[in-house]
């Protein structure tokens, strides 16, 4: 029955996380029978993880790149979780993978990036798994396009499986950034306020795509209050078929996690609780006044759209907009207000400007009947 993304279940109500983030991890890619059960061993001695991931099939950018053991390695990770009860996750890009994979006895799936973007593939594998009921969680695209993202979520949704979780591994934005794929938080951010009952872990590895960012990217996932991680781990990272520096080695894993702070999203205090609904009071005015500056500048904008309209003057400016931008910059910096914030934020008024001026002369150069 196709369900709405609004109604998707809390991972909480179908695995057992006691009440703490959704951990998984493991190996980027299955490697040997003795790599899987000795990273099985250590994750389900430390009691933290509840699924382990690992790479069977591996949708590779370039050729000649590790793909993966294949079919072999469904049979090593089912013995794992027979052996130290840690369910395993893998990843499927296609429904003959979907028919293996749960023909060994998996049921729960990871949907990658490359993946995603294409909603031909996505379709393919939600009716491969609608039967299932399995729990799906689904990457976000190589792209930063929320929409696309949410798209693939919704083509699960439609087919009944209401078990989601989006994963967030970062975006490939072809700029030189310290990032192997840039974080871009707004966008995760802004699909956990339109569907807050869906979790969204965060997969620090892909992410950062070194061993030194991933502390640092998996702390900040829980700050901005985030559901899980989804991380790599390997006995021996530096020896990895696939992947090697973004693993983290398993012998440090448990000091990893457990450096992790997990702050509460709530005030138990009640005198902190009073001063913190002070601050939000005076933030909501604040708020409201730049609403209303900005409604007072749109209307001066539009007099100035009619008043070019008039006399045949271009829309764009370009001296005037560069007097804008360099006497709000200084004037900025005066304020000690960061400066990326001032041209991002001046560019979407400016922005807004010339569609509206726009309009404008477009109106004014219709014939009137």
């Amino acid at each position: 029955m196709k369900v709405q993304l609004g109604d998707i279940q809390n991972a909480s109500n179908w695995l057992d996380t006691g009440g703490s983030p959704l951990i998984i991890a493991g190996p980027c890619s299955a490697e040997s029978e003795f790599q899987v059960l000795e990273v099985a061993e250590k994750l389900a001695s430390g009691g933290r993880v509840k699924l382990m991931r690992a790479g069977i099939w591996k949708p590779r950018t370039r050729p000649n790149s590790f793909e993966g053991v294949g079919s072999q390695g469904l049979k090593w990770l089912m013995k794992a979780e027979q052996e130290f009860g840690i369910p395993a996750i893998v990843e499927v890009v296609n429904k003959s993978h979907v028919q293996e994979a749960l023909d060994a006895g998996l049921r729960h799936f990871w949907i990658g990036a490359r993946t995603t973007v294409n909603p031909f593939l996505v379709e393919e594998l939600a009716n491969a798994l609608e039967a299932s009921n399995a729990p799906v969680f689904v990457k976000n695209p190589m792209n930063p396009d929320l929409d696309l993202w949410i798209g693939a979520l919704e083509r699960f949704a439609a087919h009944g499986l209401d078990k989601l979780v989006a994963v967030h591994r970062g975006f490939n934005t072809y700029q030189d950034h310290v990032y192997r794929n840039s974080p871009n938080w707004e966008i995760p951010i802004e699909l956990k306020t339109r569907y807050p009952n869906l979790d969204i872990i965060v997969d620090p590895s892909h992410i950062g795509g070194q061993r030194e960012l991933l502390h640092p990217i998996a702390q900040k996932a829980f700050d901005l209050g985030f559901d899980g991680l989804m991380i790599e781990t390997h006995p021996s990272p530096d020896k990895a078929l696939s992947d090697p520096k973004q693993q983290i080695e398993l012998a440090n894993f448990d000091d990893f996690l457990g450096s992790l702070e997990i702050k509460s999203q709530h005030f138990e205090d009640s005198v902190t609780q009073s001063q913190l609904r002070r601050l939000r009071v005076l933030i909501d005015e604040i708020d409201h006044n730049l609403l209303e500056n900005l409604k007072h500048r749109l209307k001066i904008v539009e007099q100035i759209g009619e008043y070019k309209a008039d006399h045949g003057v271009m829309v764009f400016q370009l001296e005037r907009w560069k007097e804008i931008m360099d006497d709000r910059l200084e004037y900025g910096s005066l304020n000690e207000i960061d400066q990326k914030l001032i041209k991002t934020v001046w560019n979407d008024i400016h922005n807004a400007s010339i569609r509206l001026q726009t309009e404008i002369v477009k109106h004014n150069l219709t014939p009137k009947d």
